[in-house]
This record gives C-alpha cells, sequence and structure tokens, in this order.
C-alpha cells in the first residue's frame, strides 16, 4: 500500500512536468506566429521595393541606352515602338471623335 502514494507522486509530478512542457510550446508558438507575421510584412515590403527598383533599373536603362550606351538597344527600341504605337492609336481615337 506504501506503493500506491509514491506511485501517485511520480504520476502527479509527471504530469506537472507536460503542463510546463505545454504551456512552454504554446509560448514559443506565439512567439514564433508573431515572428512569422514580422517577416511576412518584410517580405511583402522587400518585393514591393524589389519591383520599385526593377522598374527604376529598366527606366535607366532605356535612359542609358538614348545616350549612346550600346546594351539593350533592341529593347530600347521596342519600348519606343510601343509608344509610338501607343501615341498612333491615341491620335486615331481623337481623329475619329472629330
Amino acid at each position: 500500500m506504501e506503493n500506491k502514494p509514491s506511485g501517485l507522486f511520480k504520476l502527479e509530478s509527471k504530469v506537472i512536468e507536460l503542463l510546463n512542457k505545454l504551456k512552454e510550446n504554446h509560448l514559443e508558438m506565439r512567439t514564433l506566429k508573431e515572428q512569422n507575421v514580422l517577416l511576412s510584412d518584410q517580405k511583402t515590403i522587400l518585393e514591393t521595393e524589389l519591383k520599385a527598383l526593377k522598374e527604376e533599373n529598366k527606366a535607366l536603362k532605356i535612359a542609358n541606352n538614348l545616350l549612346g550606351s550600346n546594351e539593350g538597344k533592341t529593347q530600347t527600341k521596342a519600348k519606343i515602338n510601343s509608344l509610338i504605337k501607343e501615341v498612333d492609336y491615341c491620335i486615331s481615337r481623337i481623329t475619329e471623335l472629330n
């Protein structure tokens, strides 16, 4: 009979230990979720910055090509042709309205 109280004591200590681990896991999960949200926000910001930088880089390449650089002449010509087509379309639309 004396064996039962020590068995219950061991069981109780194991339950307490498991509850403490559960509490630690919940705290760690909460911390990781907060970090995940922060990292997601940072990722979104960085993606936006990257997109803006890519557009700026593209514009700078075109400007550089217009100033006489040999790199990317095909891109520059394509962009100029695209702009000319847009202008022609706008002119035709204006002409149709008159």
